[in-house]
């Protein structure tokens, strides 16, 4: 992720590839559904690589068939936060346990700040450092754009 040229943030699959239209995310979702998966609509505008858990938009989608129902799903989240990061995840249950098998992002704000690497030196050799996104200065809801 720190090597990055593009600085755009780098989680999921597809990620190193230019954004997906909605047609490619729809053939992408279809997929999905025709693996038996199902897909979930989640959002953030703290996108560190250890935040893991973004806040879920509306309720997993368990019994769809077509991928319509996601995309309107999204479009209602893109609506409501167009200046986050929201991504796409399936999840498949087929051995009981909800494991994510797919995750993209679909949507990114206008500007992406970045990452510095933070670097403490310590007690003898030792240096640690940390990640920490220019975008967490400020407060959560004004992170990107207005």
């Amino acid at each position: 992720m720190m090597t990055n040229p593009t600085g755009r943030i780098t989680q999921g699959m597809f990620s190193f590839l230019p954004d997906l239209s909605d047609a490619e995310i729809a053939l992408q979702i279809q997929y999905g559904l025709n693996q038996g998966h199902a897909w979930s609509v989640e959002y953030t505008d703290d996108p560190h690589p250890r935040n893991t858990y973004w806040e879920m938009f509306g309720m997993p989608m368990f019994d769809l068939q077509d991928a319509a129902g996601v995309m309107a799903e999204l479009a209602e989240c893109r609506k409501t936060f167009p200046n986050h990061y929201i991504r796409l995840m399936a999840f498949d249950s087929t051995r009981g346990v909800e494991s994510i098998t797919m995750s993209f992002i679909v949507n990114r704000p206008a500007d992406e700040p970045g990452f510095m690497l933070e670097r403490q030196e310590c007690e003898g050799r030792h240096v640690r450092t940390t990640i920490r996104a220019y975008a967490a200065d400020r407060p959560e809801g004004r992170r990107y754009g207005a």
